[in-house]
């Protein structure tokens, strides 16, 4: 699958999240440029697998791994399982996030806003602090890259929506600027993408399937983005093209 001419090893990445929407078109691009892919899913194992069956009919090399990112434990089995089973890790994708209802925040419950936060907050720091073990020189890594996955509602605020996801794509932003300039000797980079309105699941998951339809007109080039727009950002960034970007996080909203 790989269309590299490099004689570069090969080395993985971990996408969290990535049997379905950005995660999937992420993880099919990135073996498509020659990376082994971990497959990172906590519920969904037929759609990672069928990933993973893709990855492995083109001749690229893929591993579907369980484990839900806000349970430290299962973080660490995670990694200990690519340790043992894939190439070295050299990039991770933080990708898994989950959205809620619509909801006003004098209605939001403490459950509600505690998962909004251990998937999309906490998870991408446990992924990270396991990264960062592999893949800086500072630990014996040959450096690497990590891309986080923000919003735009972290710049908007989803009023009437989804605050609580709003601020929680607020924390990776700051997440990502303070991390990167805490890696950047190194060898590790740290970058974030911030998709608008993308055509995925999440959507329905949050109770509004047609959403992106709905807000198509909003959006400068009057359209929705495709999952594909968004991981071709997040390939960007992890690959030698970018190799003097870090702390950055590009937009990929239309012009929104």
């Amino acid at each position: 699958m790989s269309t590299s001419t490099s004689t570069t090893p090969q080395r993985t990445v971990l996408v969290t999240g990535g049997g379905r929407g950005i995660g999937a078109a992420t993880s099919l691009l990135c073996a498509r440029h020659g990376w082994a892919v971990a497959v990172n899913y906590a519920s969904g194992e037929t759609a990672a697998a069928a990933i993973v069956a893709q990855i492995r009919a083109a001749g690229g090399t893929a591993l579907a791994v369980q484990a839900d990112v806000s349970d430290e434990a299962q973080v660490l089995a995670m990694f200990a399982t690519l340790d043992r089973e894939l190439p070295p890790l050299g990039a991770l994708v933080n990708n898994a996030g989950v959205v809620d209802v619509q909801a006003r925040v004098d209605v939001m419950s403490l459950p509600r806003l505690q998962r909004m936060f251990a998937i999309n907050v906490f998870g991408s720091f446990l992924c990270a602090r396991e990264a960062l073990k592999r893949l800086s020189t500072k630990h014996g890594g040959h450096g690497g890259a990590i891309v986080n996955l923000s919003s735009a509602a972290s710049r908007i605020g989803a009023p009437g929506q989804y605050v609580d996801y709003a601020a929680a794509k607020g924390a990776i932003d700051v997440f990502t600027m303070g991390l990167a300039k805490e890696v950047a000797l190194e060898g590790v980079r740290v970058n974030a993408v911030r998709p608008g309105i993308i055509e995925t699941e999440i959507h329905a998951s949050g109770g509004l399937p047609d959403r992106a339809k709905q807000m198509a007109p909003l959006v400068p080039m009057q359209r929705a983005g495709s999952a594909e727009e968004v991981a071709q950002a997040v390939l960007w960034l992890m690959s030698e093209a970018s190799s003097y970007t870090t702390g950055s996080i590009v937009d990929v909203t239309g012009g929104r």
